[in-house]
């Protein structure tokens, strides 16, 4: 009689899978270099983008108005990349742009070192903001293309934490050298930019990717028709809309940086580091549950989700402001605790979801074109988002608040019409 030897199971196979399911992650076996590469991109971001003022303010010992005033041209210079981002991205394709956007930005802050005039930061920030402009048009159709098709939404939530972990590193790494070494640490962190950017390119160089219609395999074959057509004004009615709905999000986004800190400490009396106390619990929360909470708790459809992310920011909203509500008495500390983790949660079912709409809303959403115009809602937003923000703050202390409510409410009244037009002899699909 023959012994038959039964495989010894792996003690931690079967968990591995259903761990994955419960946290809500793709299936990240062979993406190595995506993830990798999308880690030292932020990391790097996290590490040089909030110090840019300082170590020109530090260092060269510039006025400060001069060097906002720089940057600010910088920046605005920029916007038009996006537009040129788009064309490049249709000649060569998203892979290409990301590559080439990582080589920029390494070029754009290095030239840090080099820069002492203000016309030449100006310069140094048209290169970091035209690199910034260029990954962010092309990551979200990179990831159609090195993503399976049935995973998608997980891999627009799992690359967004990605992001947050990799800021929240490199603004840890930053803060260490600064506190070790003080301001002297700008100048290594700006010469230690150059070779993380260009690692990420590495990277992403060789990110295996499938065509681009394996990547739209989830069309229907009318939708497939179309691909290759003029779109239709129906077409790009939807998407300019929802590059409409888009900018009170980028808005409240920006209010973490601009507005959040001078509220607190110069409206509220608050400590200066409460402010960094709720960036810290906002970038924890998006960092941790956007996975789980996008697989477990995201209405199935995207459009439904950016409706819930929409509530969530008018209630944060509305929770910041109770504070400053003359005769009531708030205290300060509760309501901000609310509005930040409202505001997080919003952040988290809403981010991956617009992602997701900005490349599959249309059958011609993942083109270059279309995707220049997505991000020319991030880009211009958080370029006006400083002086619209202060200037409101200065008038009164619920403006900021109560504008961006409204622009939230006025968003989530559109929603509705990004459902997909229904299709000839069927019914609407959403």
């Amino acid at each position: 009689m023959t012994d038959t030897v039964k495989p010894r199971r792996s003690r931690f196979g079967p968990r591995v899978p259903r761990l994955r399911r419960v946290l809500g992650l793709p299936d990240t076996r062979g993406h190595g270099r995506f993830i990798t590469g999308n880690l030292i991109d932020s990391l790097g971001n996290g590490m040089l983008l909030p110090l840019g003022l300082l170590y020109f303010t530090t260092l060269r010992d510039l006025p400060l108005a001069a060097v906002g005033a720089a940057v600010t041209v910088g920046q605005l210079t920029a916007l038009p990349v996006v537009f040129v981002a788009g064309r490049f991205m249709d000649r060569r394709g998203p892979k290409h742009l990301t590559v080439t956007a990582n080589v920029v930005s390494a070029a754009g802050f290095l030239s840090f070192l080099l820069a002492e005039r203000p016309w030449q930061i100006a310069g140094a920030y048209l290169l970091v903001q035209s690199g910034i402009n260029a990954y962010y048009t092309a990551q979200r159709t990179l990831i159609l293309h090195a993503a399976p098709a049935a995973e998608r939404r997980r891999w627009f939530a799992f690359t967004g934490s990605l992001r947050n972990i990799g800021i929240g590193v490199g603004a840890l790494l930053a803060a260490g050298a600064l506190a070790l070494f003080g301001t002297n640490a700008l100048t290594w962190l700006v010469v230690t930019a150059g070779p993380l950017y260009l690692l990420a390119a590495l990277c992403f160089a060789r990110v295996p990717t499938s065509p681009a219609q394996a990547a739209d395999s989830e069309r229907s074959p009318s939708e497939h028709r179309e691909v290759g057509k003029r779109p239709g004004a129906g077409d790009m009615r939807r998407y300019l809309l929802l590059v409409a709905c888009n900018i009170p999000f980028v808005l409240s986004q920006a209010m973490l940086s601009v507005l959040i800190a001078v509220y607190a400490t110069e409206t509220l009396g608050l400590p200066a580091w409460s402010a960094s106390i709720l960036l810290v619990v906002n970038t924890a929360m998006v960092a941790t549950l956007t996975s789980p909470l996008t697989a477990h708790a995201a209405p199935e459809q995207p459009q439904h989700t950016l409706a819930l992310g929409q509530v969530l920011l008018v209630g944060a909203m509305l929770a910041f402001a109770a504070p400053a509500l003359p005769a009531t008495g708030i205290p300060a500390w509760p309501a901000l605790v609310t509005a930040i983790v409202l505001f997080s949660l919003a952040e988290i079912f809403y981010s991956p979801a617009v992602s997701e709409l900005s490349v599959t809303l249309t059958p011609t959403a993942a083109r270059g074109s279309r995707q220049s115009l997505y991000q020319l809602s991030w880009s211009s937003g958080n370029i006006a988002a400083p002086a619209l923000f202060t200037g409101l703050l200065d008038a009164h202390a619920l403006l900021p608040w109560t504008v961006q409510g409204v622009a939230c409410l006025m968003a989530l009244a559109a929603v509705p019409a990004l459902k997909s037009p229904a299709p000839q002899g069927g019914r609407k699909r959403t």
